[in-house]
């Protein structure tokens, strides 16, 4: 078969669906790759590295997407990209269907057989194509580390002659991949560290990498897939109590909870950003999904009363060199499942858990039970 890698033009994005790596992989399989030139270049691969591995460089993407019988994107298609789909082509990426549910539904309308590898459920079996894991890994890595860069005092504490520099104080919203990593990389870094979640698993999670567990966990508070559910009004006030009360003292905090298929919980309010310390810094790792913290916007810096409030877009892009090797990895990962070795066609198998927990569209139908009106 014909797998094809697009240049991402959805801004600001610099990752790559595919890697040197992948393509010898798919090479080997008995696939032939095609790679728009210059796809690579935001993550630091050159177009001699993707050939070197044996993928065909071509300059049009329109050439790619009429030849390839799979279409391996990092973000879901623009319009021109959605108009050159064609009926039986396997799309796989990070679609957004939750927030794009018209689009879902034009996918079906093209015929095309599309899979949002972020609705994998949460399984062992899963683990090696998960695209959310793998990402958010990074994104809270990154998103600690700008936060910091940020905080114009130093963040260790620091035992000179002149005196001692007390650490910094670092609190982290949601305990999830991103918000562990966060945890991870402050401690690394020499802060006195506090965290919060409201899912049972997460206090001992929160531990185990030297932070402070602070605030409530209810009861069910997580759903079957891991995930944290919707708390209830008075979950929410009890939660805004302790936040309030703890936040007063921080000096860093970054937070990342987030619901999927719903904006995300509004948690720092502007009462509490105000109750800081001038230099403060706060980073909302989920602001583009509706946000965390109470004035902060998508790809600005906000100040509030000397209070810095950080809202960075696509924050796994700024790490792209890396975070496009593991996407491609985990796209590799899952194509052995629809694109078999030697295979001459996908292979689709609904009884495959994985398969039917990612498939949106196929034979034009919606078919995914949470997308279908």
């Amino acid at each position: 078969m014909k797998i094809g890698v697009l240049k991402e033009r959805r801004e600001p994005e610099d990752r790559v669906a595919a890697s040197p790596d992948t393509v010898r992989r798919y090479r080997s399989d008995g696939h032939e790759v095609l790679v728009e030139r210059g796809a690579g270049a935001g993550s630091m691969i050159t177009d001699a590295a993707f050939e070197a591995a044996g993928a065909t460089l071509l300059d049009d993407p329109g050439e790619i997407c009429a030849a390839a019988d799979i279409l391996l994107k990092v973000q879901r298609p623009l319009e021109e990209e959605m108009a050159r789909l064609r009926e039986g082509q396997v799309l796989v990426g990070m679609l957004d269907p939750y927030m794009n549910r018209e689009q879902v539904a034009a996918y079906a309308e093209k015929g095309v057989i599309a899979f949002a590898l972020e609705l994998l459920p949460r399984t062992t079996r899963a683990q090696a194509m998960d695209v959310l894991s793998s990402q958010a890994n990074l994104a809270g890595y990154r998103a600690m580390l700008e936060a910091m860069e940020a905080y114009r005092r130093v963040v260790p504490m620091m035992m000179t002659a002149a005196g001692t520099v007390t650490p910094a104080k670092v609190f982290v919203v949601g305990a999830g991949v991103a918000g562990l990593q966060a945890i991870a990389t402050a401690r690394r870094m020499g802060a006195v560290v506090t965290a919060t979640d409201v899912r049972p698993a997460a206090r001992h999670e929160i531990e185990s990498l030297g932070a402070k567990f602070v605030g409530f966990i209810p009861e069910d508070a997580a759903t079957a897939g891991g995930y944290a559910r919707p708390l209830t009004p008075e979950e929410q006030a009890k939660q805004a109590e302790i936040v309030a009360e703890h936040i007063k003292g921080q000096d860093i905090v970054v937070t990342t909870a987030q619901i999927p298929g719903r904006e995300a919980p509004r948690i720092i309010t502007a009462a509490m950003v105000a109750s800081m310390k001038p230099g403060s810094v706060l980073l909302d790792l989920a602001v583009e999904s509706g946000g965390n913290i109470e004035g902060s916007r998508p790809g600005e810096t906000v100040e509030a009363d000397g209070v810095t409030i950080l809202g960075p877009r696509n924050v796994p892009s700024r790490v792209a060199p890396t975070a496009s090797l593991l996407y491609a990895r985990n796209l590799n990962n899952f194509l052995a499942l629809v694109a078999k070795k030697d295979a001459e066609g996908v292979e689709i198998d609904l009884e495959d858990e994985l398969i039917q927990g990612t498939l949106l569209t196929r034979d034009g139908r919606i078919v995914h039970p949470n997308f279908q009106s």
